[in-house]
């Protein structure tokens, strides 16, 4: 079996020429090395949820799942991305359930993947030969791109740009009722006439 490589996260950016797209870029844990992978909006959302300490009004598809795990006392060792095959990355769940030593293998998403090692506060690894395969080295460029427009953060973890709707998704009433009458205020009528939908949507 080949080496595992660690990675770790770096940076999740809006992809501005894909509707609706972001990329997580991972980085291996002890090199230059960064492993750039589109996804979809609602796991963007559901991995910088839980990077930033936020809680939405209700469990997200992940919560359920880790609750569901924890509940049987179920936890996920390790995420392992596996495969890459036509640019399409492939992605496991190592799970192991307390008191034993067995490792169950499950398929999954890298997206889905990922949002659940970052609840489970486990390590993700890939291999060799994914990393040469798909992985870009940073030099000396400041704002390095892929995919047009995509910008890769070479420094700290940065979470750029998850859409306003779906951060008032996630406030309660009062919380909205705040950033409207701030809207208001700093005459940004734009942001008031989104939260004010958002509030109706919910009547």
């Amino acid at each position: 079996m080949a080496d595992k490589i660690k990675l770790k996260i770096i940076g999740l950016s809006y992809s501005q020429t894909q509707s609706g797209a972001y990329a997580l870029i991972l980085g291996e844990e002890k090199g230059k090395r960064r492993l750039p992978i589109i996804i979809g909006n609602f796991e963007a959302q559901a991995i910088a949820i839980e990077l930033e300490n936020m809680k939405s009004s209700r469990p997200l598809t992940h919560d359920v799942f880790k609750t569901f795990a924890k509940s049987f006392k179920i936890k996920v060792a390790e995420v392992i991305i596996y495969n890459l095959v036509e640019g399409i990355f492939y992605a496991k769940l190592i799970c192991q359930q307390e008191g034993s030593e067995v490792l169950v293998e499950i398929d999954a998403r890298t997206s889905d993947s990922i949002a659940l090692a970052v609840r489970f506060k486990c390590p993700v690894f890939t291999y060799e030969f994914i990393l040469s395969n798909a992985g870009i080295v940073l030099g000396d460029e400041p704002n390095l791109e892929i995919d047009d427009n995509i910008d890769i953060p070479d420094t700290d973890l940065e979470i750029d740009e998850i859409t306003e709707y779906d951060e008032f998704s996630m406030m309660n009433e009062e919380d909205l009722n705040n950033r409207l009458n701030e809207a208001i205020e700093n005459e940004d009528y734009e942001k008031a006439t989104r939260i004010r939908d958002e509030l109706n949507q919910r009547k």
